[in-house]
């Protein structure tokens, strides 16, 4: 391996040992997100975490840099997101496809989406990174640990940006494990009822959601409570205001129409919003495009020591010919998936539309995940929401091709393969989700792009080689709710199990277009209106964020909107500041040890959870009638207890 280069000398980046312990890495992670999202429909950035533990080890060895440490998280973040892949996969066990995960297919499948992934956001860098004012809170929080471990700043400024992001840490960490002991709640809910039916509202009482708020800025924040508002205080009192079938409780009802109708109406604001973004970056990713051929054509004449550190990314020419070469495994995988079912009868015409869907839609998703991604970041990106989409498209070009199978085991066959195509999409999804954050880091440590770009591919090979195993012996040990055979312990598998319904709807006929449509005419207002904001100076309403807080259930945006709100008011105080750069900065950092501590207590209960296979572990009490309130005062003082050393941090001395 080699060391980057700057103007002292040569660098130590791309090692031997970093690829090495970012494996190690891969292997925590990614188990702890594969069960996290199986279990409760949420997987968590691991670029943080693994950024504080690349520097714990290598700080132990003689030589290491901040470029080295950002090759180790940015491999373990790569595995990590790619996870995410268990939003889709599972749904072929759960419709009785398959009965386990054959392991070379699964490898094949999750490995090809995912360099695809890799390969689509090299172009992006240049469109939505360097060219663009997107916040990336996860990526500038990761450069930022990555800066205080380094000592960039200076010694006293990094020890108070050190002090900063450990109490964040601790703090954010503290609150999750009494909520496991069971003494306090992990969330604030409370049912609503409106007429015979209702609305229900909560939070989840999580540090890291705060932190994200205070890194995403108050337009994203206000605009998720505007899709909050339409989806929870207009839409489902509407919906639900039938009354309950009888038997069943109201908010089992709620929730239900929450799961089931109103994440159909987010989708469709999601699609037109993503639709609408991609219009807007299709300029910067062509001028992405045409940069990168310069750069290609600079190198070839003198080398790539004439060009800048930030355009150095992997020859365009190597990155177009790996796309194209991509496609003939994923049409080897494809024609091997369909034996036996309708796509085999007339193979060829199946096969070119499928491929062709994969490449198109790889560079649309691609796109519009990378910024969702840098928007309000890829823990938070509405990546199911996505999955839908690319679940409704191969739906619907199967249904043009072959209608609906003409029985039960020919229309089981087509759901089969719209979610193995959906797969190898996601992959794409999953990894430009996360890739673009990751780069984002990469320029502000100063790292070189292709090293950083062969280190994702590395850690998506590691990922799809680690993944398989993990969820059989998930599937092994509890299964999937609703999959044949599953016990009651099964894991719900939520997001697999939502896929799974719209492939089946489409091509069953049972699907509900009217609300996809509901959806999709909120995002032509929601677009309207950013317009007017931004064309009169009044700020901004961005859609996607907007149809975020419609798909997203409060116990994910809640937070986040609190947080954006308490990061302006911060903001606002720390701009008065006779060092406003060094109180914005301590804010940065305090969020970001905000992310850590969730992050890194969430690795360490999910292993608590595999070794003991009880997710109730570590409770010391089963019943605690007032942990709702408790929680709540608790957790407004950890906050409250987190922004006041923050301001006093944040004021020179």
């Amino acid at each position: 391996m080699s060391a980057g280069e700057s103007g002292t000398g040569p660098v130590r980046e791309l090692t031997l040992r970093g690829v090495v312990l970012g494996a190690v890495l891969t292997v925590v992670f990614t188990a702890a997100n594969v069960y996290l999202g199986l279990r409760i429909g949420l997987t968590f950035a691991t670029s943080i975490p693994a950024a504080v533990i690349s520097m714990a080890v290598l700080r132990l060895l003689s030589g290491a840099t901040i470029q080295e440490n950002n090759i180790v998280q940015t491999i373990a973040s790569s595995a990590g997101t790619l996870s995410a892949i268990v939003f889709v996969l599972p749904g072929l066990v759960m419709i009785g496809w398959w009965t386990g995960f054959p392991y070379w297919e699964s490898v094949a499948v999750i490995a090809v989406g995912g360099i695809l992934g890799v390969m689509y956001s090299v172009p992006l860098r240049r469109a939505l990174v360097t060219g663009s004012d997107l916040p990336y809170p996860e990526g500038v929080a990761a450069a930022e640990v990555l800066k205080v471990g380094a000592g960039v700043g200076g010694a006293e400024e990094n020890r108070r940006g050190l002090a900063a992001v450990m109490r964040g840490a601790l703090l954010a960490a503290l609150y999750p494990l009494l909520a496991k002991l069971k003494l306090v709640a992990e969330e604030a809910s409370t049912l609503i009822r409106v007429g015979a039916g209702g609305t229900a509202f909560g939070g989840g009482l999580s540090m890291a959601l705060v932190g994200v708020g205070h890194l995403v800025g108050l337009a994203v924040g206000i605009a998720m409570l505007v899709g909050i508002v339409i989806s929870f205080g207009v839409l489902l009192p509407v919906l639900t205001a039938g009354g309950p079938p009888a038997g069943t409780e109201l908010a089992d009802f709620i929730s239900t129409v929450f799961r089931q109708r109103i994440r159909f109406v987010g989708a469709g604001a999601i699609g037109v919003a993503a639709i609408w973004t991609l219009l807007r970056v299709i300029g910067p990713i062509v001028r992405g495009v045409a940069g990168a051929i310069a750069a290609s054509r600079a190198r070839k004449q003198a080398g790539y020591a004439s060009l800048d550190l930030t355009e150095r990314d992997l020859p365009i020419g190597l990155v177009g010919g790996t796309i194209l070469l991509s496609m003939v495994p994923i049409a080897l995988l494809l024609a091997d998936f369909a034996a036996g079912g309708p796509v085999a009868e007339s193979l060829g015409i199946g096969l070119a539309a499928a491929v062709l869907y994969v490449l198109v839609a790889g560079i649309f998703i691609a796109s519009v995940c990378g910024y969702m991604a840098g928007l309000i970041g890829a823990s938070n990106s509405p990546i199911s929401g996505v999955g839908i989409l690319a679940a409704l498209g191969i739906s619907l070009i199967l249904l043009a091709l072959y209608g609906r199978g003409g029985d039960a085991a020919a229309t089981k066959a087509l759901v089969a393969f719209a979610l193995f195509v959906t797969a190898i999409v996601f992959g794409v999804a999953t990894i430009s989700n996360d890739n673009l954050q990751d780069l984002k880091t990469g320029q502000l440590v100063g790292a070189t792009p292709w090293r950083q770009q062969v280190a994702l591919v590395l850690g998506v090979l590691f990922g799809a080689l680690v993944i398989p195993p993990i969820l059989d012996l998930l599937n092994g040990t509890f299964g999937f709710l609703g999959a044949p055979g599953a016990g009651e312990n099964a894991l719900a598998a939520p997001q697999a199990a939502l896929i799974s319904t719209i492939a089946q709807g489409v091509l069953g006929g049972s699907l509900d277009w009217n609300l996809v449509g509901l959806g999709a005419a909120i995002g032509v207002v929601a677009l309207a209106v950013d317009g007017a904001l931004r064309r009169s100076g009044r700020g901004a309403l961005p859609p996607l964020a907007v149809g975020m807080g419609m798909y997203l259930p409060t116990q994910t945006t809640g937070m986040v909107v609190i947080g954006a709100i308490l990061g302006h008011l911060y903001n606002r105080w720390a701009a008065r500041q006779a060092d406003p750069e060094l109180a914005e900065r301590m804010g940065v950092l305090t969020a970001t040890g905000l992310i850590v501590g969730d992050g890194l207590f969430n690795i360490a209960y999910a292993a608590i959870v595999a070794a003991t296979n009880d997710p109730d572990s570590l409770a010391i009490v089963h019943a605690n009638p007032v942990a709702m309130p408790l929680g709540i005062a608790v957790f407004g003082g950890l906050v409250g207890y987190a922004y006041w050393r923050m301001r006093r941090d944040g004021a020179a001395r």
